[in-house]
């Protein structure tokens, strides 16, 4: 087989693998081959050279196949050589020289916000978002710029009762009716807004970053200094434009889509 016949067959592969690791659980060789539109005799051949590789494993009791222990080791290799934060770093340095402010990177742990970078102007304020900090995800606004783009149903499970709200500064959503209402709102504008709801004098603005699939995988978020006695409702679209530009180049540079 030449090289120009191997790349069509490669890219067969490598959607498998992309629909089973979508799935939540082990696929039936027909689904795979009615959701990829390929003949069923291709897909067979396609999971018998994954399954020799390791990448897929046939369970023969259920008669369905999986992603397989060379896919978990490919997994953590990704996850070792830091990626994300390698790829992110150089864009929110430009953020920062764009607006002054300090810039992170945090993506969603359950029902909270880790944060994986943080990049600081010459003369930063104080904040309490450094690497490594997790926040309940409903306070901060790199929190809610990943909640707002996920189905309602998972949002519904992450904050099933009033005790799923910690409560910081007396902001903020305090139950899932306005959890869902300032998510609508935020999706439609394209960007979240805090204003003080994690650290009194402080707010932010942040914006998703999408995987190849458009599944929010992480958030990019511009921390300030502000301070009202009352959320006063301000926005910061010049701030949000900076960051959600940021967040559209992030995209980019994984392979993701909006």
């Amino acid at each position: 087989m030449g090289a120009s016949s191997d790349v069509p067959a490669l890219r067969r592969g490598l959607a498998v693998l992309r629909l089973l690791a979508g799935k939540a659980g082990p696929v039936a060789a027909a689904a795979i081959a009615r959701e990829l539109e390929l003949p069923r005799s291709t897909v067979y051949h396609l999971l018998a050279e994954l399954s020799d590789a390791g990448f897929v494993t046939h369970l023969p009791e259920d008669r369905r196949y999986a992603l397989g222990v060379a896919a978990f080791e490919l997994g953590s290799a990704y996850l070792r050589h830091d990626p994300l934060e390698r790829l992110a770093r150089p864009v929110l340095a430009r953020l920062i020289g764009r607006t002054g402010h300090t810039a992170h990177l945090g993506v969603l742990h359950g029902r909270e916000t880790l944060y994986l970078l943080r990049e600081q102007p010459a003369r930063p304020h104080t904040v309490v978002t450094d690497v490594g900090v997790r926040l309940p995800a409903h306070l901060p606004a790199s929190g809610r710029a990943m909640l707002a783009h996920l189905p309602a149903a998972q949002v519904r499970a992450l904050f099933p009762s009033r005790a799923s709200f910690v409560d910081r500064t007396g902001r903020g959503p305090v139950h899932l009716p306005a959890l869902r209402s300032l998510l609508t709102a935020e999706r439609r504008r394209g960007w979240a807004v805090e204003d003080g709801y994690v650290t009194p004098g402080t707010a932010s603005v942040a914006a998703a970053v999408f995987d190849h699939t458009g599944h929010p995988v992480a958030a990019i978020s511009t921390t300030f200094r502000h301070n009202c006695p009352t959320e006063c409702g301000e926005q910061w679209p010049d701030l949000a434009e900076s960051t959600r530009v940021a967040a559209s180049e992030l995209t980019i540079r994984i392979g993701g889509r909006a």
